[in-house]
């Protein structure tokens, strides 16, 4: 199901730019750069399908999620060298469920600092509030990085550097 107006639906149909584009996709997931006010190398692994819920996922999509999010989790810690990798997953609209998508956000000292210290969801609520996005240049660069690591990881060819 493709449904308009969705952010998630949106992008993976084109009707809204996604920066970066697609960098890694299987048969039920897609995995893009974060589009809104979170730190650069903040990852989306989102559905294919519109899916609100965990519960509602396929075998497949549900099967895929684990080892797709560990792979999310090892291109963000290689590039970015965070303290901590937070995995969120979000999917709740102001008045109802939206579009399940899971943020896999590297969190370095630099990105603590300049929220005052903050961690986790205080962290991430202040971001959101700020409003600040990363410069679309610097996105650009970092999908190229880690669309390259992906297809390293698919071959085979990266062990976890974590």
């Amino acid at each position: 199901m493709d449904v308009t107006g969705c952010l998630g639906c949106d992008l993976l149909a084109g009707r809204r730019e996604l920066p970066g584009g697609v960098l890694y996709e299987t048969a039920a997931w897609v995995v893009n750069h974060v589009v809104g006010p979170m730190n650069l190398g903040t990852l989306i692994v989102g559905p294919r399908e519109h899916v609100v819920a965990i519960a509602e996922l396929e075998d497949t999509a549900a099967a895929e999620l684990g080892p797709l999010l560990r792979d999310t989790a090892r291109v963000v810690e290689t590039l970015c060298r965070p303290e901590q990798t937070y995995v969120c997953m979000w999917s709740h609209g102001p008045d109802a469920r939206k579009h399940l998508h899971i943020a896999v956000q590297p969190v370095t000292a630099e990105v603590r600092a300049r929220y005052g210290g903050l961690r986790s969801e205080r962290l991430q609520a202040r971001m959101l509030a700020d409003g600040d996005e990363p410069d679309i240049a610097d996105v650009e660069r970092f999908c190229e990085r880690a669309r390259e690591l992906f297809r390293a990881i698919a071959d085979g060819s990266v062990e976890d550097r974590s």
